[in-house]
């Protein structure tokens, strides 16, 4: 695959997941806000900003700050992680705009695609399927694979340079597309060229920076190829 502003052929293509194929950022947020509220927990309905893509250190961080107890952590974490659950199976879980688009285009130029996120296992397979979208891929790397292969979670760039392993194609030829700063990154300190799709955060200088380009979404960036 061609694309403009992009010398190398691009032969295989690795994704995010959470606010990149899926709205699931803006769910986790609503999930936050209404979790706070439930246990009267003092937390800014804005703090959620802070944390998409956030690191396992800045999370670290956050729950230090409003949270006085592990128990009291791990409960606020269950009621958002059960929420959002719920609200996948009532169909709130949506394709961002362009996903089915580009999806069906790099399937029909017969690129390879896989997916490398962050979030649990059972909580991507349940997305995949509840968009409809499982399928397209050869096969998704998740934080599972974090734990099982002893692996940096992003911004280090140990689950890219696994999928790309695993892709068995040269890093100049592929592609990643990401949403978020600590995505972004992830991708740039494994050397792989990035696509920055923005979700619920506007890019910074930074970002700028270390995406190869960036697109306000799918449909965008299908223009350029």
């Amino acid at each position: 695959m061609r694309v403009q502003g992009i010398s190398d052929d691009i032969k295989g293509i690795i994704f995010d997941l959470d606010g990149l194929l899926v709205n699931s950022e803006e769910l986790y947020w609503q999930a936050n806000i209404q979790a706070a509220e439930e246990a009267n927990l003092p937390i800014p309905r804005d703090s959620y900003l802070k944390l998409a893509g956030a690191s396992v250190k800045e999370m670290e961080a956050f729950y230090h700050k409003y949270f006085k107890t592990t128990v009291e952590r791990d409960k606020f974490i269950k009621r958002t992680d059960d929420l959002v659950w719920q609200w996948t199976d009532e169909g709130k879980l949506k394709l961002r705009p362009g996903v089915q688009a580009a999806l069906d285009k790099f399937q029909e130029l017969d690129l390879p695609l896989a997916i490398a996120s962050s979030n649990y296992e059972d909580v991507l397979e349940h997305a995949l399927w509840a968009t409809g979208i499982r399928n397209y891929f050869a096969f998704h790397l998740s934080y599972l694979d974090v734990q099982k292969g002893h692996i940096k979670s992003k911004p280090a760039p140990d689950i890219y340079l696994a999928a790309a392993k695993k892709m068995a194609l040269p890093k100049k030829n592929l592609l990643v597309f990401e949403d978020s700063p600590t995505g972004v990154q992830a991708a740039k300190n494994a050397d792989i060229k990035v696509v920055m799709i923005p979700d619920i955060l506007t890019p910074s200088a930074q970002d700028r920076k270390r995406a190869t380009m960036i697109c306000k979404n799918f449909f965008e960036f299908l223009k350029k190829i």
